[in-house]
């Protein structure tokens, strides 16, 4: 991966190893995000999945819990990280909407379990709520960022456009 800012979307994932201008990046509902890293062999990654489960293969796969968390671990292992070191932040998980159940919910309860399972140790975690929230991980060094975005964007009106200092209607 080049340096720099990566966003990760739905569905995917990213790693990157011993480069520090390297910062991933992602913005979460009900969605889940694991910021994953081995201090030692200063590798890190982010995956983004939608769905605790659910059925999809090919490039889809990634957007279901378990085999998103499966192939960032493999994916770290790959780059030299070792399972034993693995450290784990987790952001997402909000109940955004009314109407949709609890998605965000059983998202954050099968990672904790999934991380609990895999015996990987969890940092920090952060979900739930009704808020989306921006996530940026430095994977070389595990840094993390957590940003809430506004409940409310404020939309301000436009000035109407005009011709000759006259108001043009349509």
């Amino acid at each position: 991966m080049s340096a720099g800012r990566v966003h990760v979307i739905q569905g995917q994932f990213e790693v990157s190893r011993d480069d520090p201008s390297c910062c991933l990046t992602t913005v979460l509902g009900s969605c889940i995000s694991v910021c994953m890293f081995d201090p030692l062999a200063r590798a890190g990654g982010m995956n983004h999945f939608l769905l605790a489960s659910g059925q999809a293969g090919g490039a889809a796969s990634a957007s279901y819990g378990v085999n998103a968390m499966e192939l960032l671990i493999n994916a770290l292992l790959k780059q030299g990280a070792r399972r034993a070191r693995l450290r784990a932040h987790v952001f997402g998980g909000a109940n955004m909407m009314a109407g949709l159940g609890s998605i965000g919910t059983r998202n954050a309860e099968f990672v904790a379990g999934f991380l609990r399972q895999e015996a990987i140790r969890v940092l920090s975690s952060s979900t739930g709520g009704n808020r989306a929230r921006r996530v940026n991980f430095w994977p070389c060094s595990g840094r993390v960022e957590e940003n809430f975005v506004r409940e409310r964007v404020e939309e301000k009106p436009v000035a109407p456009a005009t011709a000759g200092g006259g108001v043009e209607l349509f």
